[in-house]
């Protein structure tokens, strides 16, 4: 019964991170702060399912290297269009 709680709030983190990244797109910093907790809800069932059938944790390991990759790739888009832009708004930022 608590595997199965500890799922159902997985579940919930992973719904609540796809609803803030869908809804909530005027700021970039609340999009990969929302991309991050899509990782972590990610992560988090990553190492209840590798505890469930008792296998290592190498996986997790490479995971976690890939995500810390990916907010670090993040982070430095966003200073870079905050220093060309100003801001972080997606109104004020073109691809033409």
């Amino acid at each position: 019964m608590m595997i199965l709680n500890m799922w159902m709030m997985i579940f919930v983190m992973f719904m609540f991170g796809n609803m803030i990244f869908v809804s909530k797109h005027k700021h970039l910093l609340i999009v990969l702060m929302s991309l991050e907790f899509i990782v972590l809800s990610v992560f988090f069932s990553l190492m209840l399912y590798l505890s469930m059938i008792e296998n290592n944790m190498y996986m997790l390991m490479v995971f976690l290297v890939f995500s810390v990759c990916e907010g670090a790739l993040g982070l430095s888009i966003l200073v870079s269009m905050i220093r060309t832009h100003g801001n972080d708004y997606f109104q004020s930022f073109s691809l033409i």
